[in-house]
């Protein structure tokens, strides 16, 4: 593009930017209706009709770009087809905006009130398309799909009242709360746009609702779709702890802001996984098993706290710049490892307390986060800070050089500063206070109300300050910005506990090897080996990677004898007492190359061990609240 063109597409932008930033402070005249037909399971496609109230002349409508929850402009616009436009029974021209693609604008006739609107949202048929929304057994209704909206007024000011088809029989849950059913028609109560875009839904053929507080005066409810009638068979042994999660959670913040709780959630291999939190609800999907494997899928049960707490941390008190009028104003992430690494802190905490995870194995799954923190070489480069533009920079999509690159690291390296700390504020007040007590102060504001609370970083070391007197900016600041060397890890310390690397993998994480049909070399040779021999995780600058190995690889023999994960293991224990390198051939496309790994450093495997004659504060942070 030459120099001049570049310069005039800026000012288009920079005039659209200005045009939409321009919101009415009043509020839309009129409600929109919306009708979603989610009855074409088998083609996986959603038919939308809305009729939207209107005035003759210029109207904008928009498609939402900023998707609440998944922190970038991820709207599934090319998932969007067949928009036809009418008023009075007569079709209108739609021009699409250059500049802004999610924008169409119409030229609304004399003589109409109302312009009609109707499309498509094409769910994915096929994994390299998207997340799948819709199958067979289950649809998962995410109303920023489904919706335009005009442009020019605040989103909490836009008055919706959705109405949705589902399969014949079939139930569902959702937030919204239901005016009237007619057969499978069901018409919801009115409500603004940014509580309905933060409201989903999630059908199935095979439904059950579980009360999670039945002594409660608000409901909490857990809401379960799945593949088959089998998977919803869940024991009292096994809701006990998702009940004690719900209690120990109102223990730590001590209010409630919402009317009532619904957790979507989905267990299946078609549906796809999610998990997004919302202010009365959180989407959650998992493979098949969770209750009917019990036990080999305990790691996988820190997904619901982690988006339960978000209904405190994220939802309720929100970052003050995510603060924003519309679904197509850009957000900023600069504090979301306090939204999402607090947040990810309380998850395992409230796992353990609840007894949805073991004490002894939430300390396994923070040993496998210290030390994959500890060997990010990205961290030379790229602070944990700046980890949180990931979600625009890369949009989640897959990564070659990951413990180079960095990802979305405010989430678990958020965890262990917050872990650093809970730990200090212990230590300096002679155990006498906690981030319990910040929990509390910070989220636990004006119980019942559901309405956005929001807050600056000068607001969180305010509140630090005020459980425990200590320079919190510093604190924090050093950690987010800083480079290491390793990760941070003084909070493990404080808390009694130091990570170690031993020979054989603890238990519970060799279990998740086995679970996922990998077997993890990172810490050894610098890389994983995933199913079929797949070859991933590089650790920059390990072994593997200066014999010259890279992803798109598989791993074909190990000395000459087909690979298989025990016989690797195997030659890397042998190699710890020899001088002679671990021989490997590898594929990659159509070329077979062999590569000698001149590692004699034996097995190693992270672990957590106690530090001799040292409260253990970990042990007491995990301990149910009483």
């Amino acid at each position: 593009m030459s120099t001049t063109r570049v310069a005039i597409a800026a000012l288009l932008a920079t005039a659209f930017s200005a045009q939409a930033q321009s919101i009415s402070e009043q509020p839309y005249p009129g409600t929109i209706v919306l009708k979603v037909d989610a009855t074409n399971t088998a083609q996986q496609i959603f038919r939308v009709r809305e009729s939207i109230p209107a005035k003759p002349g210029k109207l904008t409508l928009l498609y939402p770009q900023w998707v609440p929850g998944n922190h970038g402009p991820s709207g599934a616009l090319n998932q969007f087809a067949g928009l036809k436009v009418s008023a009075n029974g007569k079709p209108l021209e739609w021009k699409r905006d250059t500049v802004n693609v999610y924008a169409f604008h119409i030229d609304v006739p004399k003589g109409a009130s109302t312009v009609d609107v109707e499309f498509q949202y094409l769910s994915p048929t096929d994994a390299p398309q998207g997340r799948t929304t819709m199958t067979n057994d289950i649809v998962g209704v995410q109303w920023q799909s489904v919706t335009l909206y005009p442009a020019g007024y605040d989103s909490r000011r836009i008055t919706m009242q959705p109405n949705l088809t589902v399969p014949a029989g079939w139930q569902f849950g959702t937030a919204l709360e239901t005016a009237s059913r007619n057969g499978d028609e069901v018409a919801f109560k009115p409500l603004d746009l940014e509580a309905m875009m933060d409201s989903p839904l999630f059908a199935g053929r095979y439904f059950r609702s579980i009360d999670l507080d039945p002594d409660g005066k608000i409901p909490v409810r857990l809401n379960v779709v799945a593949d088959s009638a089998e998977q919803l068979e869940a024991t009292p042994e096994q809701i006990a702890p998702h009940r004690a999660m719900v209690q120990q959670a109102y223990k730590l913040f001590n209010s409630q802001h919402y009317k009532h709780y619904d957790f979507l959630f989905a267990i299946s291999d078609e549906f796809g996984g999610i998990g997004r939190e919302h202010h009365q609800s959180s989407e959650n999907g998992v493979k098949t098993g969770y209750f009917t494997e019990w036990a080999k899928n305990e790691a996988r049960r820190e997904l619901l706290p982690h988006e339960f707490t978000h209904s405190w941390n994220g939802k309720f008190r929100r970052p003050a710049d995510q603060n924003v009028p519309n679904f197509n104003t850009p957000l900023q992430n600069s504090l979301l490892w306090v939204y999402e690494g607090q947040t990810q802190y309380w998850g395992a905490v409230l796992a353990a307390r609840s007894g949805l995870i073991k004490p002894e194995h939430t300390r396994d799954l923070l040993a496998a986060t210290a030390a994959r923190y500890d060997n990010t070489k990205g961290r030379d480069w790229r602070a944990m800070q700046d980890t949180t533009n990931d979600p625009i920079v890369n949009a989640r999509r897959p990564q070659g050089w990951n413990n180079w690159q960095r990802a979305e690291d405010y989430y678990s390296e958020g965890e262990l500063i917050w872990l650093d700390a809970d730990t200090l504020i212990r230590e300096k007040s002679g155990d006498k206070r906690s981030l319990n007590d910040f929990a509390r102060s910070f989220f636990g504001v004006d119980d019942g109300v559901n309405v956005a609370r929001h807050y600056t970083f000068d607001d969180v070391v305010k509140a630090l300050n005020a459980v425990q007197p200590h320079d919190w900016a510093t604190f924090l600041r050093s950690r987010l910005d800083g480079h290491g060397p390793g990760a941070p890890l003084d909070g493990l310390a404080r808390a009694g506990w130091k990570l170690v690397y031993t020979e054989k993998p603890t238990g519970f994480l060799k279990a998740q090897e086995d679970l996922s049909k990998s077997a993890n070399f990172q810490y050894s040779l610098g890389f994983s080996v995933g199913a079929e021999g797949k070859l991933e995780a590089f650790q920059w600058d390990g072994v593997g990677f200066k014999a010259g190995l890279s992803g798109g690889s598989t791993l074909v023999a190990v000395n000459g004898r087909a690979y298989k994960a025990e016989l690797l293991r195997a030659a890397v224990t042998a190699a710890k007492t020899g001088k002679e390198p671990i021989n490997i051939l590898v594929k990659k496309g159509s070329l077979y190359q062999n590569y000698a790994l001149d590692y004699h450093g034996g097995l190693k495997y992270p672990r957590l061990e106690r530090i001799a004659d040292t409260p253990d504060r970990l042990e007491a942070i995990l301990q149910p609240l009483k």
